[in-house]
């Protein structure tokens, strides 16, 4: 059972709810997932009512370890992406679960 949510799919299933033809729905996402993106990088944080929050957070440079070799390295510094689902959305997931 394969779990991962392609583009495609997201793609097809624009297309099949709203009728817009597959070209159009691929740019309608396009432009969604760019939209979020820059947000992100702007004001590092985007909330979607009744989904959730992403939020970007700074990690600093730490010494990593290699579990096989032993060997250890410099994990640079970066930022991450941090996603905290809303109340309606955790909500909706465990009413799901309860019924199944």
């Amino acid at each position: 059972m394969r779990i991962n949510l392609t583009k495609k799919e997201i793609v097809n299933a624009i297309y099949m709810q709203l009728g817009f033809s597959k070209k159009i729905s691929t740019n309608i996402l396009d432009d969604i997932l760019a939209l979020i993106v820059n947000k992100l990088k702007n004001t590092k944080k985007v909330k979607i009512s009744n989904f959730g929050t992403f939020h970007v957070r700074f990690k600093k440079s730490r010494i990593g370890r290699n579990p096989k070799t032993k060997e250890k390295k410099t994990i640079k510094e970066r930022n991450v992406v941090l996603f905290k689902p809303s109340k309606e959305l955790k909500n909706f997931i465990n009413y799901k679960n309860e019924k199944n």
